[in-house]
């Protein structure tokens, strides 16, 4: 039997112990990540995570040995790629994705990088002046031009498509024109958290279109439980309300006269009398009705306008209630 390294009995140990005291795991990629840059982010994750860099088959060791405790934790394994690391943590799934996504930031394209997206040299005045400058911009295809002493993108050039290699002369014409097409960061692979296993495309979620969703079901539920006349802490008010306006609405259509209705059956009464004398010729009122029916008139524009704005002041009322539904429960998915 071959002897194992002490140093890799407690490397193992060590990660071993990592993987068991965390909530989530996950396996973030740190290739071409510089060590400054990699430095500072160990410094925004302090407090939140632990990062842990060690070779490839001491971390699959580790991640076999806690198999028994957290079950299936070993697929984690099929997504060592790069310069694979382990991150553990206590956060939501989501939100450290997040945290990581925002930490990645803009850098100069390497001769030999992967072009992740489209390399564009936007059209427009590059600030160079005539000068060889120009001879390096026509051997990558950019076409120039030379403008008023200024070299000049004739139109937006694709330096390098999306997927391929970033040439060497490309490299340097980006650099020189401060262009940063390249993200550095993280690159979270997937994520581990109660049996079972996040990949990245699942925890890239957009926030926006999330609360819009979340918004969305809350109004559908609601009005589903109000409908149904289905209690819960949430609907309960517009349910009694529902069927107090139901009922004041019977009463009313009906005439029966109490202390609620009286003055609504009244109020129609009333307007059905104007409706009628409306109708007829202004010889056939007397000096009461023609008095009403010119203060009806008058008042309608204004009565027009104070319905919409309580109409409107309603609508406004319960887009801020589902707003802060779905805050709450996007609050709770983050974490």
């Amino acid at each position: 039997m071959a002897h194992i390294a002490e140093w890799k009995k407690d490397e193992v140990k060590e990660l071993k112990d990592l993987i068991a005291d965390a909530k989530v795991v996950g396996v973030v990629n740190l290739l071409n990540i510089p060590a400054r840059q990699l430095q500072e982010m160990r410094k925004s994750l302090k407090g939140k995570a632990t990062l842990r860099l060690s070779k490839i088959n001491l971390m699959n060791l580790a991640l076999e040995d806690c198999n028994d405790e957290k079950a299936d934790i070993i697929g984690l394994s099929e997504f060592m790629e790069g310069q694979p690391a382990l991150i553990c943590t206590d956060m939501n799934p989501f939100k450290l994705y997040k945290i990581l996504e925002d930490s990645k930031t803009s850098a100069p394209a390497k001769a030999g990088a992967i072009a992740n997206d489209d390399i564009i040299i936007p059209a427009g005045d590059t600030g160079f002046p005539a000068g060889p400058f120009l001879g390096e911009l026509k051997q990558i295809g950019a076409n120039p031009k030379v403008d008023k002493g200024k070299i000049t993108v004739m139109k937006d050039f694709v330096a390098v498509k999306a997927g391929e290699e970033v040439p060497k002369n490309v490299a340097a014409v980006l650099t020189r024109m401060d262009i940063k097409p390249m993200e550095v960061g993280m690159d979270l692979k997937a994520v581990y958290e109660d049996g079972a296993i996040f990949k990245a495309d699942v925890l890239a979620i957009d926030e926006e279109q999330t609360i819009a969703d979340v918004q969305n079901a809350f109004t559908k539920a609601f009005n589903l439980s109000v409908f149904t006349a289905f209690p819960t802490d949430k609907t309960i008010s517009a349910i009694i309300g529902s069927a107090h306006s139901k009922a004041f609405n019977v009463g009313v259509e009906a005439a029966i006269m109490n202390s609620k209705t009286s003055d609504m059956i009244i109020g129609l009464a009333n307007a059905k009398m104007l409706a009628l004398a409306g109708e007829l010729s202004a010889d056939a009122l007397d000096d009461e009705l023609s008095d009403k029916l010119a203060n009806v008139a008058a008042a309608a524009p204004v009565a027009v306008a104070e319905e919409a704005e309580v109409e409107e002041e309603v609508e406004e009322e319960e887009e801020e209630k589902a707003e802060e539904t779905a805050a709450i429960g996007l609050g709770a998915l983050f974490g």
